[in-house]
């Protein structure tokens, strides 16, 4: 979609920006109203978005067909952008908070493991079933984190269930099967009402770091560092305002400031 004050012409290349289902299903895209993005451009340039996972994101990024990305998958930030060289700024952003989620009875007694890790060992020990994404999103890369931490390899059992789907999709599934999942609780929260409970939370690792990268490129977009910083300063204060229903900010500020990266 192409959202600014210009229509898509071809007089205005559109920035391509990428981002991931779980900032859309959060309500943090929908703030997205780039308006004084590029005061150096006698026009404000118009923005074609694209929402996909995080792996797909990240590897239209490395191929140039994206200016500026979003994403929570910090290995694959690393691996497809960072190193080698195919991000020109990388910019700390926001992080939410994943929770294993489950149903209501808890028979893997997820709610009393000390850790996420412990939390996903029970799970497997007990058979229950389990939904994953399986889509090489940010959440999916977490979630395969935390089976490592785990001991535990899922794939392949009959407990295990790939959806294939984005966050809200598989978090339906989930309620509709009375299983677990990994979930992002803004997403959740924006769900309409489902069994699913929030079982565990509190563990370092299940925290959710975006961050916001602009793409190195033969030929930059002229506004994309301007859309960057705008981003930092305007959208990122309104991303900051969104509450989950208990009153808890769904987002925190990430520290830490804009650093270039070595460009090809």
């Amino acid at each position: 979609m192409c959202a600014a004050a210009g229509a898509c012409t071809s007089e205005a290349r559109p920035l391509r920006f990428g981002t991931t289902y779980t900032v859309e299903q959060s309500g943090a895209l929908a703030l997205l109203e780039p308006r004084g993005i590029a005061p150096g451009l006698p026009a404000p340039p118009p923005i074609a978005v694209v929402v996909a996972p995080s792996g797909q994101i990240l590897r239209a990024a490395a191929r140039g067909d994206l200016d500026v990305v979003l994403t929570h998958a910090p290995s694959l930030e690393h691996r497809l952008l960072v190193a080698p060289a195919r991000a020109g700024l990388r910019c700390p952003f926001v992080a939410s908070r994943f929770a294993v989620v489950g149903p209501p009875g808890d028979p893997a007694r997820v709610a009393a493991a000390p850790d996420a890790a412990a939390a996903f060992a029970r799970i497997a020990r007990a058979g229950a079933t389990f939904v994953s994404r399986g889509d090489s999103s940010g959440t999916h890369v977490t979630e395969l984190t935390l089976w490592t931490a785990a001991g535990v390899q899922p794939q392949g059992e009959r407990w295990y269930v790939e959806s294939g789907a984005d966050q809200a999709a598989t978090l339906r599934l989930a309620d509709e099967r009375g299983a677990y999942a990994l979930a992002d609780l803004p997403t959740l929260a924006r769900l309409p009402p489902l069994d699913l409970r929030v079982l565990l939370w509190r563990d370092s690792t299940l925290v959710n770091e975006y961050t916001l990268y602009v793409v190195a490129s033969p030929r930059p977009h002229p506004a994309a560092d301007s859309f960057a910083r705008w981003a930092l300063d305007t959208w990122r204060a309104d991303v900051l305002a969104i509450r989950l229903p208990d009153g808890q900010p769904a987002f925190e500020r990430s520290p830490g400031a804009c650093t270039a990266q070595e460009r090809d």
